[in-house]
């Protein structure tokens, strides 16, 4: 497998033991390498610019600048806008259902892990949000959302672009559906989903389909 092909991990944690540990962990799959180390949000946001990496496994609590103030500036505007790939962060916690969690994926995170994850599942996880997927059972994943969003904003004016179809995708996404769950439900095959997938993310300008379930959490739509 060559390096453009090969999932590029950036680590950020306060605990440097920590990192050194996951680090021997990714290193020994294939298909995927630790390209770089921060110990804080603001390191992790340099290294990120510096090292374009695919996935950030983020540590949640850290001194100076915590995760889920480095994964908001990492899915700003002006970064996004500089990015020439798909950047993924992977949000790590020592608290099931942590509400700094839920934060960090409305901010932009495509889920969590708990530290004490076995490394198979960490690997799995690395690999799931590199393909635009969310890392986090749907039960917990509404349960989280509900929480962040006490009040409904309006629903924009680009939702009405969606097609019927499109719309029945999208109800079906937003309730942690995967692609091939959806294709059973609206009967159809798995490819002609992801082309749907593709459509709702373009006219609703979402970054993966982990952000069609914040949205529409955000905007009553679930």
């Amino acid at each position: 497998m060559s390096d453009a092909e090969e999932i590029r991990v950036l680590l950020v944690d306060d605990q440097e033991l920590f990192r050194t540990g996951v680090a021997v962990i990714i290193d020994a799959q294939p298909g995927m390498r630790v390209v770089g180390h921060a110990a804080d949000g603001f390191e992790a946001l340099n290294r990120t610019d510096e090292l374009e990496p695919d996935v950030v496994l983020m540590d949640i609590r850290m001194p100076d600048m915590d995760g889920v103030e480095a994964t908001r500036q990492l899915f700003s505007p002006e970064r996004a806008a500089l990015r020439t790939k798909p950047l993924r962060v992977l949000v790590l916690t020592t608290f099931n259902l942590d509400d700094r969690a839920a934060t960090a994926i409305r901010y932009g995170a495509s889920g969590f892990l708990l530290k004490d994850t076995k490394p198979a599942m960490l690997c799995d996880a690395i690999r799931t949000v590199h393909t635009g997927n969310a890392v986090l059972a749907r039960h917990d994943l509404t349960i989280l959302l509900e929480g962040q969003f006490r009040t409904r904003a309006a629903v924009p004016e680009t939702y009405a672009s969606l097609t019927d179809k499109e719309k029945e995708v999208f109800a079906a996404v937003a309730k942690g559906n995967s692609n091939l769950e959806v294709a059973h439900l609206i009967f159809a095959s798995e490819s002609t989903v992801k082309t749907h997938v593709g459509a709702i993310l373009r006219k609703l300008d979402l970054r993966d389909r982990v952000q069609i379930v914040v949205f529409a959490h955000e905007h009553g739509l679930v």
